[in-house]
């Protein structure tokens, strides 16, 4: 396996997955500038929808695949956005609009309860996929709080209000290395090298 497609046509989302496959001698490639369509997210959750997008790539570009989906989900919020995180920034993909999103009903439940739990966790599961339909799934986690207002123009989506763990930065405040210590992203990565893509092919 010496060229591999990036089922993603989000760009900052490619660049980090690119930025963790650096090191092990893969060329990579990005869906959309390979003109792949973008399936439609039907599934339920993390794990369905990463595999769906990994098999339709693997299907069309008859390459292996590494698809992503990921999101936060929020503890006050019954784990909302979850995997509509992308959804939440509506048709333009601005996740200033997401995150004023997540303030507000944070605000709403602050309202009923009188105080509000503002912890969340960043989900990522990543799919390897073959042409043949042969596929594997790796789930990476990171608890966290969130923040107000959100701090830092590094990363993208919600890292600007995600505080990882016991970090005073946010996601948004880290340079790229800090943050592939110990994402979500980056955790999932780690258990799909421990897998070995030898073994996979």
């Amino acid at each position: 396996m010496s060229k591999l497609v990036i089922a993603s046509h989000n760009p900052d989302k490619v660049q980090e997955i690119a930025e963790l496959l650096a090191p092990h001698g893969l060329s990579v490639v990005s869906a959309a500038s390979l003109g792949l369509p973008e399936p439609e997210e039907t599934g339920a959750t993390f794990t369905e929808n990463a595999v769906l997008k990994a098999l339709a790539a693997a299907s069309v570009s008859g390459l292996p695949v590494l698809a992503d989906d990921s999101g936060v989900a929020v503890t006050a919020l019954g784990g909302q956005p979850g995997i509509y995180s992308a959804r939440w920034a509506g048709p333009g993909k601005d996740f200033s609009v997401a995150m004023r999103r997540v303030e507000r009903e944070l605000g709403v439940e602050r309202e009923l309860a009188g105080a509000v739990d503002r912890s969340a966790a960043f989900v990522s599961v990543l799919c390897l996929a073959w042409p043949d339909g042969r596929h594997e799934t790796f789930e990476g986690r990171v608890e966290g709080t969130l923040v107000w207002p959100p701090r830092g123009g590094n990363g993208f989506g919600y890292d600007p209000m995600f505080a990882p763990e016991d970090r005073q930065q946010t996601f948004g405040e880290m340079d790229p290395a800090a943050k592939h210590a110990l994402s979500h992203r980056a955790r999932a990565f780690a258990k799909l090298l421990a897998r070995g893509f030898a073994d996979l092919r």
